[in-house]
C-alpha cells in the first residue's frame, strides 16, 4: 500500500487509523478545553449534590427513606422487605459510604442516559434516515471495549467521578435510545389514525399516543440503563471514581476473596433493589 498518499499510511504501510483518533483527541483538548471544564464542573456539581443528599442523613434514615419509597413505587411487601434488609446488609458489612458514592454515580448516569436518550428514541422513530445514520454509532458505543474510550475520557477529563460518568453514560445511552424507538414504532397505526382523523397535531399524537403505549418499553430502557451503569463501577473506579468498584479492585490486586466477595454482594443487592423498585407493572412483581 505504499502508492497511497503519507496522510492515509504511514511507512510501513499500515491506515492512519489510531493516529486519527489520537489527532482528534488532541485538537479537542487543544481548542475545546473550556468545555470540557465547564462540563466536568457542572458533572461534578450535580455529583455532589447527590452524595450529600445520600450521605448527610443518618444511614438508617436513609434506609427507612429508600424502603419507603420502594413500597410507594412498587406496593409488594416482597420487594419492601428486601429492599430494607438488603440496604441493613450493605451497612453491617461496612460499605455503605461506598454504596452511597456508587448509588451517586448510577443515578447521575441513568439521568443523563434517560435525558438524551429519550429524545434521541423518539427522533430516531420519527425520521427512518436519523436511526440509518445513529445506528452504526450506537453499534460501536455498545461494542468497543470499554478501555477504548476510557483513556480520550481522562485525558479529556482527568481522574475522579467525572470520567467514569462519562464513560458510563457511553456505555448505557444506547439501551434508551434503542428501546425508545421500539416503542414508538410498535405504536399501532390505527391508534395514531384515529388520533388524526379526530385532529390532533404531530405534537399531540406523540404526547397522547405514542409516548403512552411506548411507556412500558421506555421504562425497560430505564431498568437497562441502570443494571448497565451498575456493571461499569469497578472499571470507573480504575479511573479514580469512588464506590463499590475500588474495594473490588484493591481486592483483586491483594487476591483478597473476603473483600471482593463482600463488595461484589453488595453490588448484586443495590443492583436487584434498584432494578425491583424500577420494573414496570407488566413484569412479574416480585
Amino acid at each position: 500500500m505504499n502508492w497511497l498518499p503519507e496522510w492515509l499510511v504511514d511507512s510501513g504501510g499500515k491506515l492512519r487509523l489510531g493516529n486519527w483518533a489520537k489527532d482528534f483527541v488532541d485538537w479537542l483538548t487543544a481548542n475545546a478545553d473550556w468545555f470540557f471544564d465547564w462540563l466536568s464542573a457542572v458533572l461534578s456539581g450535580v455529583i455532589d449534590a447527590l452524595l450529600f443528599v445520600l450521605q448527610w442523613p443518618n444511614p438508617y434514615v436513609l434506609i427507612a427513606l429508600i424502603t419507603a419509597l420502594a413500597w410507594w413505587l412498587r406496593r409488594s411487601a416482597g420487594v419492601t422487605l428486601f429492599t430494607c434488609l438488603g440496604l441493613l446488609v450493605i451497612y453491617n458489612q461496612g460499605y455503605w459510604k461506598e454504596t452511597t458514592e456508587t448509588l451517586a454515580l448510577v443515578l447521575a448516569s441513568t439521568a443523563v442516559s434517560m435525558a438524551v436518550g429519550v429524545p434521541l428514541g423518539i427522533a430516531a422513530a420519527r425520521r427512518a434516515w436519523v436511526y440509518e445514520i445513529m445506528r452504526p454509532i450506537l453499534d460501536l458505543m455498545q461494542t468497543i471495549p470499554t478501555f477504548v474510550y476510557l483513556i480520550p475520557a481522562l485525558i479529556l477529563f482527568g481522574l475522579g467521578m467525572v470520567p467514569g460518568l462519562i464513560a458510563t453514560v457511553i456505555f448505557a445511552i444506547p439501551a434508551p435510545i434503542r428501546l425508545t424507538r421500539l416503542g414508538i414504532v410498535s405504536t399501532p397505526g390505527a391508534l395514531t389514525e384515529a388520533a388524526v382523523a379526530f385532529g390532533a397535531t404531530p405534537a399531540q399524537v406523540l404526547r397522547k399516543v405514542e409516548l403512552p403505549f411506548a411507556m412500558p418499553q421506555i421504562m425497560a430502557g430505564l431498568t437497562q440503563t441502570i443494571m448497565l451503569s451498575l456493571s461499569m463501577v469497578v472499571i470507573a473506579a480504575l479511573v479514580g471514581a469512588n464506590g463499590l468498584g475500588v474495594p473490588v479492585v484493591r481486592a483483586l490486586n491483594t487476591v483478597n476473596i473476603a473483600r471482593g466477595f463482600e463488595a461484589g454482594l453488595c453490588i448484586v443487592i443495590l443492583a436487584i433493589i434498584l432494578d425491583r423498585m424500577f420494573r414496570t407493572s407488566t413484569g412479574d412483581g416480585a
